[in-house]
């Protein structure tokens, strides 16, 4: 069996997954269709809803087979459950073994402390576009974790969209409140920008589909666009024009900025209360 230690093939043998909602069956997905396991397997409680050779689903750690040794661990259990899991695992606790974890509020001494000091941990903050595989997350490593373990985390995240790194634990929660959080703030811009329409007299559905598509397509814009959201924004704002007079009261001293920068100040703070 290949362990991630430098050497063996990219793929690996056996993963487990904990947990399996809507981010599990997300990250499930992408790995099943990039061929990332040969055989992947799944604690759930619940039903799946997903069918493969290469899937095993049990519903509790005590249904697993005795002599499994994963390469990977993937922790993808609510929070407030993770006393609870976390002992049943720790059994993988090796040098050959990763432990990639995703949920949120769980330091790495927090995982350290249940998993043992040795463990190789990383800790992963991704987000809801992850469902389309349009997400991005964040990964911090432990001092336990190899060059090698380090790639192969990435990888695996990179099923839900794109990656990036942090080497301070400490400013997950910076994470969290911008990107873990954001898609909330983009959906609740919709409802606003919807409900402003209505307010000038727009019909209410109408309202709503040119609020979501123009999100949607100013994302996507800015996605494929090799420019700053800046220049973005100025490319569509012409000198006293009606986008210009938007900003003004968008861009005052009292406008958007403060208020978000408040926003994620706040789940921010509320992260670091969790945890």
């Amino acid at each position: 069996m290949a362990r991630l230690d430098g050497t063996g093939s990219d793929r690996v043998s056996d993963l487990l997954l904990v947990g399996c909602g809507r981010m599990g069956s997300a990250l499930v997905k992408g790995w099943l269709a990039g061929n990332a396991a040969d055989r992947i397997w799944a604690v759930e409680p619940a039903d799946l809803g997903l069918a493969d050779a290469r899937l095993h689903h049990v519903r509790d750690a005590a249904q697993l087979p005795a002599d499994l040794a994963p390469e990977v661990t993937v922790l993808a259990v609510k929070p407030q459950m993770m006393p609870e899991a976390l002992p049943a695992y720790g059994r993988f606790a090796g040098p050959g073994t990763l432990f990639l974890s995703i949920a949120a509020g769980r330091t790495l001494a927090y995982l350290e402390q249940g998993l043992g000091a040795a463990a190789a941990v990383v800790r992963a903050m991704p987000n809801t576009p992850a469902a389309i595989g349009q997400g991005i997350s964040v990964l911090v490593a432990n001092a336990a974790v190899t060059p090698a373990q380090r790639k192969r985390a990435e990888t695996l995240m990179q099923a839900a969209g794109q990656t990036a790194w942090i080497e301070d634990d400490g400013l997950m929660d910076a994470v969290t409140g911008v990107s873990g959080s954001g898609p909330a703030y983009v959906f609740y811009l919709i409802e606003t920008l919807a409900e402003a329409g209505r307010a000038a007299g727009l019909p209410a559905e109408l309202a709503m589909q040119l609020a979501r598509q123009t999100v949607v397509g100013a994302g996507a814009l800015a996605g494929a666009a090799t420019e700053s959201a800046a220049d973005l924004r100025i490319a569509v704002t012409s000198p006293k024009g009606t986008t210009q007079a938007a900003l003004d009261v968008l861009m005052a001293p009292d406008g958007l900025q403060p208020l978000m920068t408040k926003a994620v100040a706040a789940a921010t703070q509320r992260g670091r209360e969790l945890a």
